[in-house]
């Protein structure tokens, strides 16, 4: 059982009726803020983890 494009379509059209396009606008808005965050604490956690090393071979 695999889904198709009109499967999709509907499922799509199902959840607009639920939560509405202001709901899901702002949960997309929700969710690009937390990946943003998410990829600038990882960067952050590399940059600091190379500083950690080049102090220690010192």
């Amino acid at each position: 059982m695999s889904f198709s494009i009109p499967h999709l379509l509907v499922f799509l059209a199902v959840v607009i009726l639920l939560f509405g396009t202001k709901k899901l606008r702002n949960l997309g808005s929700d969710l690009g803020t937390a990946l943003k965050g998410f990829k600038k604490a990882m960067n952050d956690d590399e940059i600091e983890s190379k500083n950690d090393n080049s102090l220690d071979k010192k």
